[in-house]
């Protein structure tokens, strides 16, 4: 995580929130749901304040316009974000609580209405 600190700079509610709903179909729910829970479970005031630097940094990352596999790319841009919000969400999901997951969950639906449950599964069985 200690390679993502420098991104921590690049995150703002506002450019999280407006990347997120540029890119949400391009990037795919399993993208998408991973960065709500980090955005959610930053949003918490038990959350500690490393593991909100640590998802700073993969929010960070996520959002910046400079890339290990430029978004823009079909299919494979957003490979290296899941696999960063992946890796930050094993760290820390102790703080991913049930409320973190009905957030997320319910913000996935309002732009994914055909999400099927078994997608977002996925996501929550590596936590």
């Amino acid at each position: 995580m200690k390679r993502l600190d420098k991104y921590r700079r690049f995150f703002s509610e506002r450019a999280f929130w407006s990347k997120l709903k540029q890119f949400a179909k391009a990037a795919g729910v399993k993208t998408v749901y991973s960065a709500l829970l980090l955005y959610y479970a930053y949003k918490r005031k038990e959350t500690p304040a490393w593991a909100k630097r640590s998802v700073l940094g993969v929010l960070g990352y996520l959002i910046t316009p400079i890339d290990f596999l430029p978004d823009l790319t079909p299919i494979i841009g957003f490979t290296d974000d899941l696999g960063f919000l992946s890796m930050c969400l094993v760290i820390i999901a102790a703080f991913i609580n049930e409320e973190v997951k009905t957030q997320a969950r319910e913000k996935v639906v309002e732009w994914f209405p055909t999400v099927e449950d078994a997608d977002l599964a996925e996501i929550d069985d590596k936590l």
